[in-house]
């Protein structure tokens, strides 16, 4: 497994070309998943650096699921396999987006829906119109 380094300087991490994620108490980092075609989000994650290794070497998209506990690959039971076209981590290397391609319906919500990202808020002064969905 892919071993990461922890730099020494603010310089490093942020102008550096060396990949060393800053993992939060929880030894995690949130990773946002959009679509490579479209650019359409479809989750936001998160990833230990076992899920974040993993993803690296296969060039498939695997987290960390907090509500489970476990190491978990995107579509390994729903056929939507996640095979990541690019990884970007953020300048301060605590956030990291990728842009994939999804197999089977191109879904990724967990409700059958192809983005987890369904509802919206109408936003106006004293709204208090309940959420809108998709």
């Amino acid at each position: 497994m892919i071993a990461f380094p922890v730099l020494e300087t603010k310089s490093a991490l942020e102008e550096g070309t060396t990949l060393a994620p800053r993992f939060d108490a929880s030894g995690l980092v949130t990773c946002v998943t959009t679509d490579a075609d479209t650019g359409e989000l479809l989750m936001v994650a998160h990833m230990n650096a076992q899920a974040l290794a993993r993803s690296i070497e296969t060039g498939e998209a695997w987290y960390w699921s907090r509500s489970r506990g476990e190491l978990w690959h995107k579509g390994a039971t729903s056929g939507q396999i996640q095979t990541i076209v690019e990884m970007r981590v953020d300048c301060d290397q605590d956030a990291l987006w990728l842009k994939v391609k999804v197999a089977g319906d191109g879904g990724c919500c967990h409700t059958g829906r192809r983005s987890c990202f369904y509802r919206v808020k109408p936003l106006r002064e004293g709204a208090s119109e309940p959420l809108v969905c998709d």
